[in-house]
């Protein structure tokens, strides 16, 4: 993977981290500070230490989401049924990096598998559903810090069309346009807004025995249509493990049908970006479109 990824993005190292480490958390400064070997598409990861992780936006549009993961995670994470990177500690911007940053916990885990079975498909749902039964008080709505994740799925008509229209010759787009025109008229969510991750994608879990050991990254956290949530179903489960996904959710046909169409559309967006820049990114939206597909 090249190691920029948007062609805003601020210059990182090991070593800015290191002295920013030291400049503003001393009680940390001599520990050691080496790259994480995967890393997010809105932050770079290090590792400090062994037990402890640091987490920098990768561009401006990525600033809001330090301050919005340490306020809310804070509330949320014990209440959810595995580990997430509850923020330790937000330092200040310093040594030529212009945005705050976080310090969490280092979590532990694998990839999931390419196609994850009943028991994720069932971890996944847990997540997902003690997430929405969370109180939304004071939550943040849907907005440009979060990709618009979890606002109806209409009003991403017009990037949609503009992705596929970049795909032509490399998926079938005829089938793809008539899959997300299904799914976009899909009855729309008229029950109140929910909390949801935004991003359940392989790149933002961890697991163990395949089994969910760690959700990461909630830079698209917000509250709005719970389907957004869905997705997971598509980019990182098989069909045995979608089942059990859907089953424990009891998701009715307008929502999995919003969800399948919240999957396609954040798919053929990721596809043309990343296709050069993030090569497991790009595939992992090409399974993700070809499962959609499967499904017309």
């Amino acid at each position: 993977m090249a190691d920029r990824l948007h062609a805003d993005e601020i210059d990182i190292d090991a070593e800015m981290v290191r002295r920013l480490v030291g400049g503003q958390f001393p009680e940390w400064a001599d520990l050691t500070v080496r790259p994480a070997a995967v890393t997010g598409t809105d932050h770079r990861m290090f590792r400090l230490g062994e037990a402890l992780a640091v987490r920098l936006p990768r561009h401006a549009r990525a600033a809001g989401q330090v301050a919005k993961e340490a306020r809310w995670l804070q509330r949320l994470g014990p209440a959810l049924p595995c580990p997430v990177p509850i923020p330790l500690a937000v330092g200040a911007p310093g040594e030529g990096f212009p945005l705050a940053w976080s310090v969490c916990l280092w979590l532990g885990g694998e990839p999931p598998p390419s196609a994850g079975g009943v028991d994720l498909g069932r971890n996944l749902a847990a997540f997902v559903a003690a997430l929405r039964r969370q109180p939304t008080d004071d939550a943040p709505p849907p907005g440009p810090d979060n990709s618009w994740r979890g606002v109806p799925l209409a009003r991403r008509e017009r990037v949609t069309q503009a992705a596929l229209g970049q795909l032509e010759g490399e998926i079938d787009v005829e089938a793809a346009r008539a899959a997300w025109a299904r799914d976009r008229d899909a009855p729309a969510w008229t029950g109140a807004p929910v909390w949801i991750h935004g991003d359940l994608q392989a790149g933002n879990l961890l697991t163990r025995d395949g089994r969910l050991a760690a959700v990461l990254d909630f830079g698209c956290l917000a509250v709005g249509d719970p389907a957004c949530d869905l997705q997971p179903a598509w980019f990182v489960l098989g069909p045995e493990g979608r089942a059990a996904f859907r089953d424990a959710l009891q998701a009715d046909d307008a929502d999995w049908a919003r969800g399948r169409g919240w999957a396609l559309s954040v798919a053929l967006l990721q596809l043309p970006y990343y296709r050069d820049s993030h090569p497991a990114l790009a595939n992992g939206a090409r399974v993700a479109i070809n499962a959609v597909l499967v499904d017309l």
